[in-house]
């Protein structure tokens, strides 16, 4: 199983059910993902990478002698069901992460993945993707404050409550800003679903905003992978 992110491939090598190996790699540097791919073997991948990206990996795989299921998003799957005005332009990875989210609570849950970008999707207690927002990640805020500002550099910053040095205040601003989004999203499910909602946090970056958020939250670093492994078994919730 491959989740394709925009910035790092993640895999897991699932055999009869059990979870063998994980790993996760830049686009870089495909050595370590190389060593666990065997011929003849089923492949999912949920990818949002770019074109140029998603042709290198269609012939690392196809080299590879693997048989390729590249998912998308659906309309339904079990009682997931797939809200988004065209069903098939939700990320792939957001679609896998709702699908897991499901898989681990019949409770409405907000599912966020801090990655490149940060989603934050609304899920309801009967499975219905309500809809979800999308902000831009860590890396991002901090290339568009250094392009678009004369006297932001490239220092690494520290957050802070109250920072005196211009690096921490973009650091501490920008978690300050990611983890505001989380949570006004999750009191618009709380509004909505009548009790608060879980909270699953995903993607390369969610540690640096799970410890200074201040509602309940869960890391679950292999959400997308869960995803797609319920659906290459065709398993859904009840």
């Amino acid at each position: 199983m491959l989740d394709a992110g925009n910035s790092r491939l993640k895999w897991a090598v699932v055999e009869e059910g059990h979870w063998h190996a994980t790993g996760r790699s830049d686009y870089s540097d495909w050595s370590a993902l190389t060593a666990q791919l065997k011929a003849d073997t089923r492949c999912f991948v949920a990818s949002v990478a770019s074109p140029e990206h998603e042709r290198q990996l269609t012939v690392l795989l196809e080299t590879a002698g693997l048989t390729t299921a590249w998912l998308r998003a659906e309309t339904r799957f079990g009682d997931v069901k797939n809200t988004y005005s065209n069903p098939h332009q939700l990320g792939a990875d957001r679609w896998m992460g709702l699908i897991a989210a499901r898989q681990r609570t019949d409770e409405a849950v907000l599912v966020v993945s801090v990655g490149t970008a940060m989603t934050v999707d609304a899920l309801s207690g009967d499975g219905t993707f309500l809809g979800g927002v999308i902000v831009p990640g860590v890396h991002l805020m901090q290339q568009a404050l250094r392009q678009g500002t004369a006297r932001v550099d490239e220092v690494a910053g520290a957050w802070q409550a109250f920072p005196t040095a211009t690096a921490d205040a973009v650091q501490s601003g920008i978690v300050a800003a990611l983890c505001g989004a989380i949570a006004q999203q999750h009191a618009r499910l709380t509004e909505v679903a009548g009790m608060a909602p879980r909270c699953l946090l995903t993607g390369g970056d969610a540690e640096k905003v799970l410890s200074h958020l201040r509602i309940p939250a869960e890391h679950v670093p292999t959400l997308v992978l869960e995803g797609i492994d319920c659906v290459a078994r065709g398993t859904a919730a009840p």
